[in-house]
């Protein structure tokens, strides 16, 4: 897969500017973050704090003890608890850009 900020940087040179969710404004929404490693597991839980106080969790767990590593569990999970942060913002960024528009006398899609 490729970078999230290579693919923002191809959005911005294609010259699309409508409103959408960026890497920057997933980070920016990050206000604390805790982690736990079961004792006697590789398993290796992320809690996300979002500015809103909402948690968002992710996880991460390594099949061979031999080869479990609590930095890189951390990132594993961090990884996998911020990238659910995406949808959070991308329905919340939807749920605006409808109401502005039936604001403006537009009806925006329906279900």
């Amino acid at each position: 897969m490729r970078d999230e900020h290579a693919i923002e940087s191809e959005i911005r040179a294609a010259g699309r500017t409508a409103p959408r969710v960026t890497p920057e404004h997933v980070d920016a929404q990050i206000v604390g973050e805790t982690y736990h490693v079961f004792p006697g597991t590789t398993l290796t839980v992320c809690a996300l704090t979002l500015r809103n106080g909402f948690q968002v969790v992710g996880h991460a767990a390594c099949a061979s003890p031999e080869n479990f590593d609590e930095a890189i569990g951390r990132k594993v999970a961090r990884d996998n608890a911020r990238a659910q942060i995406w949808a959070l913002e991308g329905y919340q960024l939807r749920s605006f850009l409808m109401h502005a528009d039936r604001a403006r006398g537009r009806n925006g899609p329906t279900v």
